[in-house]
């Protein structure tokens, strides 16, 4: 007997929720704020219109479904099952957080200010989701490319933004590039990192390194097999190199990253605290990801 889909429901504790913990009282957290030119009551209607929004998405969830919520900061603790519905309650910048614990589960991102978030990824209403997650099965998805660094000691990281390869503290990171199936050209380079993005991080860090280049490459669209990278601030000198410092990586191409220097970390999404340790003398791997994210249209 297969049993009844679940509805998780992803949020995330609300910068009102995080003053008030921090300075202990409403009154102290306004006070804090009217120090600094900012008005409490801006921030409380923000963290009002969340919880009303959870509150009706809540409400909105089949009555023969069972439920789970999740805070943003218990993801990697959470078990998610197959026959899992996923709903993001809140911004963007969620539903990149919890892509890389799923493995197919459709996902519902609820926009809960709309007008603030761009809404690439949170594409609905809370007022929306009780159709939404009545019609989930047979309502359109999008299948968003993922990229994904593995290490030859079997470390792996994905991501549905990006991923950055570096230093922990922005330094000089030293290392020898290469591209799979391209003649095993390799080049020893310094530079700030290597970023490799997505479509759906065309929207976001990627977007801003390919202005800056100029590049005639295209953005990728998000539900594209390719993935554009860039080398950034890459230092020539007698032994290192500035030749490969942007590409494409179209199906199954990888990018290939020998570590030169003690020590560097690969992390995903901006979120330095999970994070590839990598040390000198080992090889990662970066591409397209088999898995990707199933997000409702």
């Amino acid at each position: 007997m297969s049993l009844a889909p679940r509805a998780v429901v992803v949020h995330r504790t609300t910068e009102y929720e995080e003053l008030v913990a921090h300075h202990e009282t409403h009154g102290q957290a306004a006070f804090f704020l009217s120090s600094r030119g900012r008005s409490i009551e801006e921030v409380a209607e923000r963290h009002r219109r969340t919880r009303r929004a959870l509150a009706e998405v809540t409400s909105a969830v089949p009555l023969t479904w069972r439920q789970a919520r999740v805070e943003r900061s218990d993801l990697d603790r959470f078990l998610f099952a197959p026959e899992d519905v996923v709903v993001v309650v809140g911004q963007d910048g969620l539903v990149a957080n919890v892509a890389k614990y799923l493995d197919g589960q459709p996902v519902v991102g609820i926009d809960t200010d709309p007008g603030r978030n761009p809404g690439v990824l949170v594409r609905h209403r809370p007022e929306q989701a009780a159709v939404l997650l009545a019609s989930v099965v047979a309502t359109g998805v999008d299948e968003l490319t993922m990229v994904e660094a593995v290490a030859d000691d079997t470390q792996r990281l994905v991501a549905l933004n990006e991923i950055y390869l570096g230093t922990a503290g922005h330094q000089t990171a030293r290392y020898r590039l290469g591209l799979e199936n391209d003649g095993g050209v390799v080049e020893a380079q310094a530079s700030s990192g290597v970023l490799v993005g997505t479509g759906t991080g065309a929207t976001g860090w990627l977007r801003s390194l390919w202005q800056e280049r100029d590049t005639r490459l295209p953005l990728p669209s998000p539900t594209e097999d390719r993935l554009l990278w860039f080398v950034r601030e890459a230092w020539p000198s007698p032994a290192t190199g500035t030749s490969l410092v942007a590409g494409e990586l179209k199906d199954s191409a990888a990018l290939t990253l020998t570590v030169e220097s003690d020590r560097l970390i690969a992390f995903g999404d901006g979120i330095e605290t999970d994070a590839l340790e990598l040390t000198c003398g080992q090889t990662v791997r970066v591409g397209a990801c088999d898995r990707r994210l199933r997000l409702v249209g």
